[in-house]
């Protein structure tokens, strides 16, 4: 007896549709027609996929515009009001919050997070201890990563490092940094690469967030990610700069990221929301160009990064139209392109996580089911997921829209 099927399902790359058949956390089979009383979705037609992965989320600091407003709307601007603001963060504020924003990216199609939480004297481990009860009371529908990163530095914040190993200690999946935050921004990368091999985690840093691309803190990451050996284990968000280099720079800085196996993460709604203020006209848009950056075989993805706080005073968590922002800034329209964009927030960020993104026979039964044929289709019209699974469970279900006719 099955545990469950899902009926008449579009799957990328088959011919017709197929029933997946699902039994004890797995999928058992796969088939034109499958027959069996066990309980039942039908899919009609619509496209079946691994669930999205959220790759560069802040859970500790969403949902925090009641208490926090970014006045000149600048990243020093955001970084100053969220400071203030984290003296009167407790745990289970940041439970709240941050279980309020698992269960909208559920009910979007994300199944698993990469979660940076802020670790420093001020804040302590609360935001961290608080990610860490949502771990284990959200495994049922979300797979969590925890990024624990110096948001208001290193070696200009006494104390932080001992609260860094400490969390690492005791469950931080990962380590992060942002080295334009620290008075020594080269010091602290090393610092980071030390303890990283020491605990055997990769790193994720936040770098070079402006728009002057006379210096840069990727060469040194790069640097040390070559000689620590960590190629494949690092990872870069926002990187700004990259979007006002001229064609030969870019093709040098790829290769660079690539010889030293960096990846990039882009967020699209922060980056589009910080960046060019000091510009009165001709904004620059500031978004990193990651679809000509994966192009060259370097992990990309794209993600969400803030909700609802002063960095980015917006958001419903739906990757799928986090894409499409990023396929209308870069101007990207062919099939192939729009099917990039797509796998820049399921299959790269799935890789980057562990994940496998197979749909196939003996993987896990976790996936979601979009109203489309195409994943080029997905993101040209933010299709929002209408049911998935997770391990053989239903997490998620979006009843079809109705029209009532006169």
């Amino acid at each position: 007896m099955l545990d469950y099927l899902v009926r008449n399902a579009c799957l990328h790359g088959e011919n017709g549709l197929v029933d997946i058949a699902v039994k004890g956390g797995k999928i058992v089979e796969i088939a034109k027609a499958i027959s069996t009383e066990a309980p039942s979705f039908d899919a009609s037609g619509q496209l079946i996929s691994c669930g999205f992965v959220e790759s560069h989320l802040h859970l500790d600091k969403a949902c925090i515009l009641d208490r926090a407003k970014n006045e000149t709307g600048t990243l020093a601007g955001a970084i100053s009001a969220v400071a203030n603001a984290k003296s009167g963060f407790t745990e289970d504020d940041i439970y709240r919050r941050g279980a309020r924003v698992i269960e909208k990216a559920i009910t979007e199609g994300t199944n698993a997070i990469r979660t940076h939480v802020e670790i420093d004297p001020g804040i302590g481990l609360a935001g961290f201890n608080a990610v860490k009860c949502l771990k284990e009371d959200y495994a049922w529908a979300m797979d969590i990563e925890i990024c624990v990163f110096p948001q208001e530095g290193l070696f200009n914040y006494p104390g932080t490092e001992e609260l860094l190993r400490e969390a690492l200690e005791n469950g931080a999946d990962l380590l992060g940094g942002c080295p334009y935050m620290d008075t020594d921004p080269n010091g602290q990368i090393l610092r980071l690469f030390e303890m990283a091999r020491q605990y055997d985690v990769d790193l994720d840093f936040h770098l070079d967030f402006d728009l002057d691309g006379s210096w840069r803190h990727l060469d040194e990451v790069a640097r040390q990610s070559i000689a620590f050996g960590w190629q494949g284990r690092v990872m870069i968000g926002h990187v700004t700069k990259l979007s006002v280099l001229p064609k030969a720079e870019l093709e040098d800085t790829i290769a660079l990221m690539r010889d030293a196996g960096i990846g990039l993460t882009v967020l699209p709604a922060t980056d589009l929301f910080l960046t060019g203020r000091d510009h009165e006209h001709s904004v620059p848009r500031g978004v990193a160009p990651a679809h000509k950056i994966a192009h060259h075989g370097v992990c990309c993805t794209i993600a969400t990064n803030n909700v609802l706080n002063p960095f980015t005073p917006y958001g419903d968590c739906s990757l799928s139209r986090m894409a499409n922002l990023y396929a209308n800034v870069s101007q990207l329209s062919t099939q192939a392109e729009l099917e990039n964009c797509f796998a820049m927030i399921a299959d790269a960020p799935a890789k980057l996580l562990g994940r496998s993104t197979k749909i196939a026979v003996g993987e896990a039964a976790s996936f979601i089911i979009l109203p489309a044929q195409s994943r080029a289709q997905v993101v040209s019209e933010i299709s929002r997921p209408v049911w998935g699974m997770k391990d053989g469970r239903v997490t998620f279900e979006h009843p079809a829209a109705k029209l009532f006719r006169p």
